[in-house]
């Protein structure tokens, strides 16, 4: 029976302190639909379907798109779609391997992984390097976020002079960098790691005035309501994986799995995922 397989790099410091003794590595049991299709072509005397084992790079820092459950589980939007799309993929068997979100590029252009499910964001500067997918898979509309109490802060452009905390080869960090190109440096960026208590705990304590981040963000990561979107919407996006440029391979994969996207989405299940997972169905352009 084929399988899909979590390989993980990094272990996070909620399991140190839970004490998990979570093993590096999870399995889970694919459909009995691609071992059923096998052992049909075999009794028919047709070759077995290969299956080409595909990593896929993700991270576990990012509330309820990859993330780490209480019981040290690796779930998440992304990564239960990238799970249905692996049911609907018998040619393929897909294994994930985390990493700090700085790194998936990275670990993308040198062959460590074979694609990105991270909430990517399609913009021009990734597509000069990087291969997308077609069919996207969630919109995003990016706005100014600070703490609750800060009345100042009104735009993009109340963050000059100011400390806008981001995190490194992130989209938004590609606004806030454009940003300065334009406007002679005018924020003060500071590259985080990611994790969301970052976020509200360097907004709140004023070591960050704002940030950058999407419309459905807030509810995932501030639970408590500490902080606020405000302003005009400074950017709409659409999310989608990302796959090495100019490499027939990963082209005929991403081909493929737009197809098993197509299908996802007729079907509802990508609205139902978004739904349970980011609380609002995040899957269609307004």
């Amino acid at each position: 029976m084929r399988k899909l397989t979590i390989l993980g790099t990094t272990l996070t410091l909620a399991l140190v302190a839970a004490g998990c003794g979570a093993k590096n590595t999870e399995t889970i049991a694919s459909p009995k639909a691609a071992a059923e299709s096998t052992r049909a072509a075999a009794a028919a005397g047709a070759e077995p379907v290969k299956v080409k084992k595909i990593i896929v790079g993700t991270g576990t820092k990012f509330p309820n798109v990859a993330f780490l459950d209480q019981a040290g589980k690796l779930t998440g939007y992304d990564i239960e779609l990238v799970r249905e799309l692996d049911k609907r993929l018998p040619d393929y068997e897909f294994e994930f391997k985390t990493m700090d979100f700085a790194n998936l590029l990275l670990s993308l252009e040198t062959n460590k992984i074979d694609f990105v499910a991270h909430e990517i964001e399609k913009n021009k500067e990734r597509e000069q390097k990087y291969l997308f997918n077609n069919e996207p898979y969630a919109y995003w509309k990016t706005k100014v976020i600070v703490a609750k109490d800060n009345t100042n802060i009104k735009s993009i452009d109340d963050l000059k002079g100011k400390k806008a905390l981001t995190t490194a080869t992130s989209a938004e960090a590609t606004l806030l960098e454009n940003y300065n190109k334009a406007n002679d440096n005018a924020i003060k960026i500071v590259y985080q790691s990611g994790a969301a208590n970052d976020l509200v705990s360097q907004l709140t304590t004023g070591r960050a005035d704002g940030a950058l981040g999407a419309d459905f963000l807030l509810p995932l990561v501030d639970p408590q309501s500490k902080l606020k979107a405000v302003g005009p919407i400074i950017e709409e996006a659409e999310v989608r994986f990302l796959f090495r440029k100019n490499d027939k391979e990963g082209q005929d994969l991403a081909d493929k799995i737009d197809v098993a996207l197509k299908a996802v989405k007729a079907d509802g299940t990508l609205s139902k995922l978004s739904t349970q997972w980011l609380g609002g169905d995040y899957t269609k352009k307004d």
